[in-house]
């Protein structure tokens, strides 16, 4: 499958929803990740055991965000990745535990992923640390879902 029929070339609109909005589309669940920015309990995800090969989308918005390729196990009980699919995630200093986090969102619809930390493994050294809720897989062979609009 080629990157463009994975939505891997997709130029990306930003999508503007307000949060009454968005708590309508979303489970509670994925409300409080994706956009106030909580984290679920460490274990809970099935991504975290997702091996298939296909591509992790947005929860929210549908944009592809990572590949199982850029997936790996961090023993950390959440979905990890050594790096994410190029200008799909924006980041800010994070300090809600004192200690200075980066915290990364979807760059369309701004929903929390996670963090990212220096200390994941080659080539990148990098571990983005995904909420499983905020995360949809979406298997090789199977359509990638329309972009929410």
């Amino acid at each position: 499958m080629s990157n463009d029929e994975k939505g891997l070339d997709q130029a990306i609109e930003p999508l503007k929803k307000n949060k009454k909005e968005w708590r309508e589309l979303l489970s509670k669940p994925a409300y409080k990740v994706l956009f106030e920015e909580a984290t679920e309990r460490a274990g809970t995800s099935p991504l975290d055991d997702e091996k298939r090969p296909g591509t992790f989308v947005c929860a929210a918005c549908g944009l592809p965000l990572f590949t199982t390729e850029m997936k790996f196990d961090s023993g950390t009980g959440w979905p990890s990745f050594f790096k994410s699919i190029p200008g799909r995630l924006e980041t800010k200093r994070d300090f809600k535990l004192i200690l200075p986090r980066t915290e990364y969102h979807c760059a369309r619809c701004g929903g929390h992923q996670g963090h990212v930390f220096n200390d994941g493994p080659e080539p990148t050294g990098q571990r983005f640390c995904n909420n499983g809720v905020a995360l949809e897989f979406v298997p090789d062979g199977d359509p990638l879902p329309d972009l929410r609009e």
